[in-house]
């Protein structure tokens, strides 16, 4: 079974870099690149799992951490008559932390103009707009986290990790293709029977990849047809599953 699927929300290896010095509060300045390179491999392995097209920008910024990696595990050999030329050695992550801080200087740009065009949209008249609903997103959201589509990748890659662990010994391979459509149907009502909320790994009942990829599409298209609410109550901790209020998905809109 083979799936082609764009995800707008992917912004680039920059997105997924400033994501990863976020979630694990490393100073943008002194990035441990072993570990934020480690993390990096472990999101593009999702990424592949699920059969997404992975551009070739990612490949690019993975192999560029390889080498920077690569290089501050070379050892240093300090000599006495180098000693000046040692000292003005140039930082090996000195250009990524300038792309980075450039992209982040560009990207809270991008917000504060949003902003001003949502002020700007204030002055225009128009009939007032029901914005109940969003009232009621906000009641709804408690505090919690944003969960992100980075998130919910490194979520299903800890599945993939639980699921071959629990894999048996031996196993009946058996092929049946599922429409993203119908397997979506079944999560929202699968939620509205057992009290409307679940664990992320609890949606993912079978162990055959193409089920587990399913699944996961699924759960990312109820999200943006906001079926069901995501949250988190902090980082790497478990992703809960909600059916929305009213929510009565049934395979079209």
């Amino acid at each position: 079974m083979s799936y082609n699927i764009k995800i707008e929300a992917f912004e680039g290896p920059l997105d997924l870099l400033l994501h990863l010095i976020n979630r694990l509060e490393i100073d943008i300045y002194d990035i441990p690149v072993s570990q934020i390179t480690d993390q990096y491999l472990i999101y593009i392995h999702a990424m592949k799992e699920l059969e997404l097209d992975v551009a070739s920008e990612y490949l690019v910024m993975a192999a560029t951490l390889l080498a920077i990696k690569s290089k501050m595990l070379l050892p240093k050999h300090e000599e006495e008559e180098d000693y000046q030329e040692f000292e003005e050695e140039t930082d090996p992550r000195e250009e990524l932390v300038e792309k980075l801080m450039e992209y982040k200087r560009y990207k809270e740009a991008a917000v504060e103009l949003k902003m001003l065009e949502q002020e700007r949209g204030l002055v225009y008249t128009k009939p007032p707009s029901d914005l109940s609903q969003f009232a009621e997103e906000e009641k709804n959201s408690n505090g919690k986290l944003d969960v992100s589509l980075y998130d919910m990748l490194g979520a299903f890659q800890k599945l993939l990790r639980r699921k071959k662990l629990q894999k048996p010994a031996t196993a009946k391979i058996t092929r049946q293709d599922i429409p993203i459509e119908k397997r979506m149907e079944e999560i929202v009502s699968s939620l509205i029977k057992t009290g409307g909320r679940k664990k992320f790994h609890e949606l993912f009942p079978s162990m055959e990849r193409e089920q587990l990829v399913v699944t996961f599409l699924a759960i990312l298209e109820l999200m943006k047809r906001k079926e069901i609410m995501v949250e988190q109550e902090s980082n790497f901790s478990d992703i809960f599953i909600s059916a929305q209020e009213g929510a009565s998905y049934y395979g079209h809109r």
